[in-house]
């Protein structure tokens, strides 16, 4: 049978990976399982193709995207649409913790799309989501990937004041890329709103909670640069980093290209790196996404905290 263009495209770009970015496909009995459960729930874990959607839908665990799936903002990383969302789904926060209960998660991700349509940017919805998650038995741990609200800290502070375990927020990449990688973001917003975190929970307001951020490489970032992402982040009290490859989503135009495929030691060796100047929790290599074994790099760096006591 003769492939179509789109299949062809697809083929070419994964002939064209390195062996160590090879990964387990979903299943198709995995997959049917998972939407069952999920009861028309988003997951970034499809809607991005995430490259560990095999293996964590294998463990019965998602990452839930939030507020529909059509974002405001049209970044040249990213396979999630870009449109005019929907309204907000009020029932949503519910259906979340019903899914959350019926996985028997210990460990809750959530994330969003980007609405920058909503006066908040969708904080309240977050809060809610949180709030909701608190209210089952047992209670698991939860923890929230934002966006950046613009660099609202009031948008921010609804969020933290329902008290994740750990607050994420990506940089994704080095300052010089944002105008060609994420023209409607800003470095100085993402930071900012990091620090922020950090402040809140350092001044009282929150229980031990961990600030965390990630990047992706290989769309044309030096290594210095990458380092003083490091940096800035440390200085704004990010305790957690993910570093993963970056992969151009196929079939969608205008997507950046991948400039490198950045080889496993490098990853090794900016993870020492990172340890070095003080992360308590680092994942980084090729398949590392912000939330993949998001449970045990909370636990390592809780236990890590609390011999630094």
């Amino acid at each position: 049978m003769k492939q179509n263009s789109s299949s062809a495209a697809r083929l070419a770009e994964r002939q064209q990976r390195p062996a160590w970015l090879r990964v387990r496909a979903i299943d198709a009995a995995t997959r049917r399982r998972m939407a069952e459960t999920l009861g028309g729930l988003h997951t970034v874990c499809e809607e991005a193709n995430c490259p560990n959607a095999g293996e964590c839908f294998g463990r019965g665990t998602a990452t839930f995207l939030i507020m529909g799936d059509v974002c405001t903002r049209n970044c040249r990383f990213c396979a999630i649409r870009s449109g005019k969302p929907q309204a907000l789904d009020s029932n949503e926060p519910s259906r979340l913790a019903a899914a959350a209960r019926k996985l028997q998660l210990k460990h809750v991700v959530v994330t969003s799309v980007t609405r920058d349509d909503l006066p908040d940017g969708g904080a309240a919805h977050f809060a809610a989501c949180i709030r909701e998650l608190r209210k089952l038995s047992p209670e698991p741990a939860v923890e929230v990937l934002t966006p950046d609200f613009r660099g609202n800290a009031d948008a921010l502070e609804v969020v933290l004041s329902a008290h994740p375990e750990v607050f994420n927020h990506n940089v994704e990449t080095v300052p010089r890329l944002y105008p060609k990688v994420r023209p409607q973001a800003n470095y100085e917003w993402s930071v900012s709103q990091l620090s922020r975190a950090r402040r809140f929970a350092d001044e009282g307001k929150s229980h031990r909670m961990l600030v965390k951020s990630g990047m992706m490489l290989g769309l044309g970032e030096t290594r210095d640069e990458v380092l003083a992402v490091m940096a800035d982040l440390r200085q704004a009290g990010v305790e957690l980093i993910t570093m993963g490859q970056y992969l151009k989503p196929l079939n969608i135009a205008g997507m950046h290209e991948v400039v490198r495929y950045v080889p496993p030691e490098e990853f090794a060796e900016l993870a020492e790196a990172a340890r070095q100047i003080g992360f308590l929790g680092v994942a980084s290599g090729p398949l590392v996404r912000s939330s993949y074994h998001a449970e045990e790099m909370l636990h390592i760096a809780t236990t890590s905290a609390t011999r630094r006591r």
